[in-house]
């Protein structure tokens, strides 16, 4: 059987286990082949690390899709997650264009803010160009306040069913097929998300415990395993449970050893759930 091959458009953290390190080695495991799409290399991520390097890579993203439409080679999904600049926003969309074909799903985690807040350098501005670039996507995976932002809404940590069911329609009405909030918890000892179909109008939802621990990069693995699974053919809801449950295996696996490793989940040790899996 033909592999497919899922463009991923992130950035480099060398140290910190996010984006491009996480979504290389997930989708590998999951049998797919990742054309990587580096738009800027860190020397680690940027969350408790201090003086870190960034070199940007907007330049050469073009050059690299070009060479590839030169030699004929096709994509079957794009998948994109952390975008620093609008230039990088118009670069993804160009891409999509280029490569569009029936089949291309393109899979979108709108990476921009979590807990009431824009991560640094991203205002209301970008909010509204990544609103316009997820009209293009199949699928998207904002969190809470991602989700907020992308609607031009303000964020509000008080939520319910009808809520978040609300929150979902108006994310699919700016174009993506589906959508996948994550981040819910309506009661405090379960932590998941909740799907929508938008050619069924169907919603689903899917919870695992909530652990004591948050920790940086577990948006990418969550967002790295669902877009696996729903390549190699899983519905949503069961993408975004096979998601929710690796994660936690993730942060489990890294639980007894949070001293040495504060800074992202040992997903390493979890890759084999994710080989030889049946969609």
């Amino acid at each position: 059987m033909k592999m497919k091959r899922c463009a991923a458009v992130h950035d480099i953290s060398c140290i910190g286990k996010c984006s491009l390190t996480v979504a290389l080695p997930v989708l590998s495991a999951m049998g797919i082949e990742v054309a990587s799409v580096p738009t800027a290399v860190l020397s680690t991520h940027t969350a408790g690390f201090k003086g870190y390097t960034f070199h940007d890579l907007s330049e050469e993203l073009p050059k690299i899709t070009k060479h590839w439409k030169k030699e004929n080679l096709s994509l079957d999904a794009i998948y994109t997650g952390y975008l620093g600049s609008a230039e990088q926003l118009d670069f993804v969309a160009s891409m999509i264009d280029d490569f569009k074909t029936d089949d291309l799903c393109v899979v979108i985690d709108p990476v921009m803010a979590d807990h009431g807040e824009f991560y640094k350098g991203f205002d209301a501005a970008f909010a509204q160009k990544m609103a316009k670039l997820c009209s293009k996507a199949d699928v998207i995976i904002p969190n809470l306040t991602e989700a907020a932002f992308l609607l031009g809404d303000e964020y509000d940590e008080g939520y319910d069913r009808e809520k978040i069911e609300d929150i979902l329609v108006r994310l699919a009405a700016l174009g993506p097929k589906k959508v996948v909030l994550t981040g819910i918890s309506y009661d405090l000892p379960s932590l998941g998300c909740v799907v929508y179909d938008s050619e069924t109008e169907e919603f689903g939802e899917f919870f695992t415990e909530k652990l004591p621990l948050a920790i940086h990069g577990t948006g990418d693995v969550y967002a790295s395993v669902f877009t696996g699974a729903y390549i190699n053919g899983a519905s949503l809801i069961d993408a975004a449970a096979l998601a929710c449950n690796f994660t936690c295996e993730c942060i489990k696996a890294t639980m007894d050893d949070i001293k040495n490793h504060w800074y992202s989940v040992k997903f390493e040790k979890c890759l084999h759930l994710l080989t030889n899996l049946e969609y």
